[in-house]
């Protein structure tokens, strides 16, 4: 009797099945992950309804942070903060009472209606806009 000789189309076959299988298997694995990750609370808090210093820590415990956004309205639409040519500290809506507060030395700023949030810069009110408005920042040091 001769030599028994092995298919290769078919151990083909049996392969692709077998990675295949294990794909889905991994594709199973990291879904189950990261749904445990977002029922656990793996993603980052939102901003409180209280002010919340970000970034650098303030110089004096009395100064006022560069900028403090309270939303005024049910919805205020989006609220885009970040440092210029860096990081993006917040880009969402803020909902009624929402506040966001930041330490930064210099930040950019673009709010979707002005006219629905309350803004302090280094602790001054500023007057509010209707509309879109896009301003800089700068942190000014307390006197005296």
């Amino acid at each position: 009797m001769g030599r028994h000789r092995s298919d290769p189309v078919g151990v083909a076959r049996v392969l692709l099945i077998g990675l295949a299988i294990l794909g889905f298997l991994a594709l199973l694995v990291i879904g189950g992950l990261a749904l445990f990750a977002s029922l656990d609370g793996g993603s980052p808090p939102a901003p409180s309804a209280t002010p919340t210093p970000e970034g650098a820590p303030r110089t004096s415990p009395a100064a006022p942070p560069t900028i403090l956004i309270e939303c005024r309205q049910t919805r205020c639409g989006r609220v885009f903060v970040r440092i210029p040519g860096g990081d993006v500290l917040l880009d969402r809506e803020l909902a009624r009472g929402e506040r966001a507060a930041f330490d930064e030395e210099r930040l950019d700023v673009v709010l979707d209606d002005a006219a629905t949030v309350r803004v302090e810069v280094n602790g001054r009110l500023r007057r509010p806009e209707a509309g879109r408005e896009a301003f800089t920042v700068t942190r000014e040091e307390p006197t005296g």
